[in-house]
């Protein structure tokens, strides 16, 4: 692994140095303790509180991120990469979170979870365009990504038949952000390998300071912006919940991307897919929803998926190429002297 050399920590626990298995231990507590506590406070306050504006609460956040960064001791001094490094990961980045949280308001979220679990499979396939990276994955590992999605679609299918909250404007943009997030997680990882000297607070303070001006012009063309300030204005405890909830995101952010810089894209969308399945599964214990059989099998199909990813890759049998016979050569006249000629071995 490349980025090994670089020392790397979170949230002062040294990461450097550490066996893989602990490595991936911390980063994975990390994340999922930060998107569990997001996913309880989106639900509350888009299903709950009926409050749906995705662009302005992102745009919020995205300002309690940069206090946040800022405690952290990080200073533009530490930065490695120029400010155009980012540009292009802003603008995904923050259309992924704009688009994902205004989905809330047109599909409950298990429906939007049934879309977005599915993003393993192009963040693996797009992988293999992404100049710096050029990825190919093990069969095995498709075969666990297309489990765990088929899991999480089996799952909230089931809640589909319980407490129907489908649109198709919903579903629109939640395969906008599921399209942004297949280039997200690659272009994360290209920029930690082209310079691993990249820390996980420069990545997500540029791409926050860069991304913010992106979430005005739609803010301003759906009229969100200022529909928002006035219903947030009304009920100020909703600031509370967003700063609650950004600061929980936070931690995961940083997980997330500690984990892109030492496994890669697809491991970590993996254990993003793997989250979605406890949040979805927290939000039917917490919220008193009903559990059928269908939700049973998509959960058994979901444990397979991350089995099969946590087997080790020497448990799968590699099918090898025959060696190549030894080549044959013939002996013919020419000129009266004797010449060997090579043939071309038949495998």
């Amino acid at each position: 692994m490349k980025n090994e050399e670089q020392a790397r920590s979170l949230f002062g626990i040294t990461l450097s140095g550490r066996p893989l298995w602990q490595q991936f231990l911390i980063c994975s507590s990390g994340f999922f303790f930060g998107y569990l506590v997001n996913g309880i406070c989106e639900e509350y306050v888009y299903n709950r509180l009926q409050f749906s504006y995705g662009w302005y609460f992102t745009f919020v956040q995205g300002f309690v991120y940069l206090g946040l960064i800022f405690t952290q001791g990080f200073s533009t001094k530490q930065m490695v990469n120029p400010w155009r490094t980012y540009v292009k990961l802003s603008a995904v980045l923050m259309g992924s979170h704009g688009l994902t949280k205004g989905s809330l308001a047109f599909l409950n979220y298990p429906a939007q979870l049934m879309f977005k679990s599915t993003k393993v499979l192009p963040v693996m396939i797009m992988g293999a365009f992404i100049p710096g990276l050029r990825r190919k994955y093990p069969l095995h590992e498709y075969l666990s990504a297309v489990l765990l999605v088929v899991g999480l679609i089996l799952f909230t299918l089931a809640d589909a038949q319980s407490s129907p909250n489908f649109s198709v404007i919903g579903v629109i943009m939640v395969s906008g952000a599921l399209i942004m997030d297949s280039f997200l997680g690659n272009l994360q990882e290209a920029i930690f390998k082209v310079n691993p000297e990249t820390t996980q607070m420069e990545m997500l303070f540029c791409s926050t300071v860069v991304g913010l001006p992106f979430l005005i012009p739609p803010m301003l063309l759906t009229g969100e912006l200022f529909t928002a300030w006035k219903s947030c204005s009304q009920h100020p405890y909703v600031y509370g919940v967003l700063v609650f909830e950004a600061m929980a995101t936070f931690v995961g952010q940083i997980s997330v991307l500690s984990l892109i810089a030492l496994f890669g894209a697809a491991t970590t969308a993996m254990v993003t897919t793997a989250r979605k399945a406890v949040t979805l599964l927290l939000s039917y214990l917490i919220f008193t929803k009903p559990l059928t059989e269908q939700h049973g099998t998509g959960l058994l199909l979901i444990a397979m998926g991350i089995t099969l990813k946590l087997l080790p890759e020497d448990k799968f049998p590699t099918i090898e190429r025959p060696k190549p016979t030894l080549p044959f050569t013939h002996r013919h006249r020419k000129g009266g002297e004797q010449e060997e000629e090579e043939k071309t071995p038949l495998v």
